[in-house]
């Protein structure tokens, strides 16, 4: 493997092989929408049921998956962990879960192109990158959330969003006023 976007691309063809429904999570969404960064790992969430072994098995030796299903706390998420260690990169495979917002948002995914993965890709919409980086955002006060829902909104632009969806789901993840913060901190562009 010779990179992160070849093991990404490596999951997602396999995903689609297999027939598993999924999408394109984390920093690899917010890259598309906004201003690209690095990252160690791609996200995905998936509905996986019991094809865990089997995907394992497709992607073959360069794949090492942990052993151990972890549990992400923020929506109650059954994750398995893939490492890919001669590059090293992460693959996280997030259980689509019963949570509210991961349903909706699952259900609005929207096909793009890449052009870092070099294929056609499911991703969240816009709007639901900017509410679970919220959600990461005042959780984990990981600093590259905050910076990214601010890089999201700049390219984006005021009038690329559905603000009433996204005002709807921050009142209830109680992230409303850290989205006016980031979005009162974001210069307007002439």
């Amino acid at each position: 493997m010779k990179n992160g976007n070849a093991a990404a691309a490596r999951v997602i063809d396999v995903l689609n092989t297999l027939g598993i429904d999924f999408f394109l999570a984390g920093s690899y969404s917010s890259n598309y929408y906004g201003i690209p960064r690095a990252t160690q790992d791609a996200d995905f969430v998936a509905v996986l049921s019991n094809n865990i072994g089997l995907l394992s098995r497709e992607l073959g030796p360069e794949f090492e998956l942990d052993p151990q299903t972890s549990f992400e706390g923020i929506t109650g998420t059954l994750r398995d962990i893939f490492q890919v260690p001669s590059i090293p990169f992460k693959i996280e495979i997030f259980h689509l879960s019963q949570d509210a917002h991961d349903q909706s948002r699952f259900a609005r995914k929207r096909k793009v192109f890449d052009e870092m993965l070099g294929r056609e890709v499911y991703i969240p919409s816009v709007e639901d990158v900017v509410v679970t980086k919220l959600r990461w955002e005042k959780r984990g006060k990981r600093g590259k959330d905050g910076s990214d829902i601010r890089d999201v909104i700049a390219v984006q632009g005021d009038e690329g969003f559905d603000w009433d969806y996204i005002q709807r789901w921050t009142e209830e993840h109680g992230t409303r006023e850290l989205l006016d913060e980031i979005r009162s901190s974001i210069p307007p562009i002439d």
